[in-house]
């Protein structure tokens, strides 16, 4: 049977090896950029912005979930934004992403969030199929844009 708590610290070797894990199944290994120090400082330092949930199977580590609020000026009020939601292929259809989806919404509630939001990669069905089989909508009218390294800093210029 596995367990969910909040991440401390001391997961941040186990994390940072998830989210390369995540990466490479994602296809994305060559954007990775994170480390013990970036990740120990942004999820668990003085001014944190992301938090962490670890699951654990007999005392392994078998996912995690990472999440960080954002604001709706629609409705005036805070969102939880679900950054990554991984399993390691081991630990998986065993209820762990149902479960870290559950408690990300009972904390979305406690904080008085107006919504809960997160992103999936359009050729990864068998994440899509699971979203939709717990109740989530796509939003078919926006489109996500970014700025990141060279585009972020000419526009900072």
């Amino acid at each position: 049977m596995f367990t969910i708590r909040d991440a401390t610290i001391s997961d941040v070797p186990e994390i940072l090896a998830m989210i390369r894990e995540l990466a490479e199944y994602e296809r994305l290994s060559h954007e990775v950029s994170a480390s013990r120090e970036s990740l120990s400082e942004n999820l668990f330092g003085p001014k944190r912005v992301a938090e962490a949930m670890l699951a654990e199977w007999d005392g392994r580590a078998a996912g995690y979930a990472i999440y960080f609020y954002n604001f709706s000026t629609f409705l005036g009020q805070p969102g939880l934004f679900v950054e990554d939601i991984f399993v390691r292929p081991a630990f998986r259809r065993r209820g762990i992403a149902r479960e870290f989806f559950r408690r990300l919404a009972q904390r979305a509630i406690e904080r008085k969030c107006g919504r809960m939001e997160f992103s999936v990669l359009d050729w990864n069905k068998p994440a899509l199929d699971f979203y939709r089989s717990v109740g989530a909508a796509p939003l078919t009218d926006w489109t996500i844009h970014r700025f990141v390294g060279e585009s972020l800093l000419r526009l900072a210029e």
